[in-house]
């Protein structure tokens, strides 16, 4: 039998017109997502799902919420843990799936979390505040905490900051508790590092910068007391080179065979496909093309590496996109969605 999965959609309810995330059934050969129903959660503005459990997790106004999948692909309220702080904007987990991080934008707070046995939210390990100024009023001139993950193989803590253009490192000492800074990478000042995603062997991370609109790619190795970074390349992810246009780039994807990387820019509205060299981590600009929508703040490959779904969280849709990777092309693929202010699109296999 084929595969079967769910698209999982996290959107904005605060106006009423949705209810937070949206259960969609996919269609893999097409390239479709056929709505099927909606779960109530407070303003679901992130989410991820366990590697290893049929649970997904969602920021909400109460901080973070644990969903279990059902074997048809429903999804029910699990539990919810505080967060002590604003709303987050951001949710990873590690690899073994024992910690969740979420990241704050609002407060440039970072918090660890347990995740217990069942898949449920567990409680605070950790958590800590950044402090200090940036250089643009009302956008990068206080700390926004914008991604915090472990690295693959849950050596060190990073966590990117927009406001104050870092990005932390941290030792975890996780059975005391606490995470201990080793180290930083101190940005260009201005640049607002947004998002970053390490490749499947751990050898390499792209690091998206928000206002500078490039990305930076570094060599990584553990270290004995830090990790040993190198960067290597930097390149633009718009085809545009004119930091006026308001250009911010919001969303970065590797696909699964490890051979592309695609990023998302809101204003210019595209989406930027390179070609990766899996041995040296370098990028190839193959593309950029437009997006049919404003504001692409996710982009989500469907789990075949073949389509693509792009949530255009101001004009409240969901585009769907066929990818030809050797001629850098994504091709609309139907209509539009009708989503209200769609953040998130998560693929889950399911059992049904």
């Amino acid at each position: 039998m084929a595969d079967k999965y769910m698209a999982y959609v996290g959107s904005y309810s605060y106006t009423g017109e949705a209810k937070g995330i949206g259960c969609y059934d996919v269609d893999l050969e097409k390239g479709q997502l056929k709505f099927r129903c909606e779960v109530e959660v407070n303003n679901s503005s992130y989410l991820i799902c366990s590697h290893t459990k049929p649970v997904l997790y969602s920021i909400a106004d109460e901080g973070v919420v644990a969903f279990r999948i059902f074997d048809n692909g429903n999804i029910k309220r699990l539990n919810s843990k505080k967060i002590n702080g604003m709303r987050g904007c951001h949710l990873s987990i590690n690899s073994d799936d024992s910690y969740i991080c979420v990241s704050g934008y609002h407060d440039g707070k970072a918090t660890i979390l347990s995740v217990n046995e069942d898949g449920s939210v567990g409680d605070i390990v950790d958590q800590f505040y950044n402090k200090g100024y940036g250089s643009v009023a009302d956008r990068t001139f206080r700390p926004h905490i914008t991604c915090t993950r472990f690295t693959p193989h849950n050596e060190y803590v990073l966590s990117a900051d927009s406001g104050i253009d870092q990005v932390k490192i941290f030792k975890p000492y996780l059975n005391e508790n606490k995470l201990k800074q080793v180290d930083s990478i101190r940005c260009e000042r201005g640049s607002s590092p947004r998002f970053f995603r390490f490749s499947a062997d751990g050898r390499f991370m792209y690091l998206i910068y928000e206002v500078k609109n490039v990305i930076e790619v570094f060599t990584f190795e553990p270290g004995e007391n830090a990790p040993i970074m190198e960067k290597i390349q930097t390149v633009r992810t718009t085809l545009k080179d004119d930091d006026s246009l308001l250009t911010a780039a919001c969303a970065i994807r590797i696909t699964a065979d490890g051979n592309h990387v695609l990023v998302s820019n809101a204003g210019e509205n595209t989406v930027t496909i390179f070609d990766r060299d899996k041995d040296t981590g370098l990028l190839t600009l193959k593309s950029s093309l437009p997006i049919s929508g404003d504001y692409p703040k996710d982009i989500s490959l469907f789990p075949d590496g073949k389509h693509l779904a792009v949530a255009n969280h101001q004009t409240n849709e969901i585009s769907l996109f066929t990818i030809d990777y050797d001629n850098g092309l994504i091709v609309m693929n139907g209509r539009n969605i009708p989503v209200n202010q769609p953040n998130s699109i998560r693929f889950v296999k399911i059992h049904s």
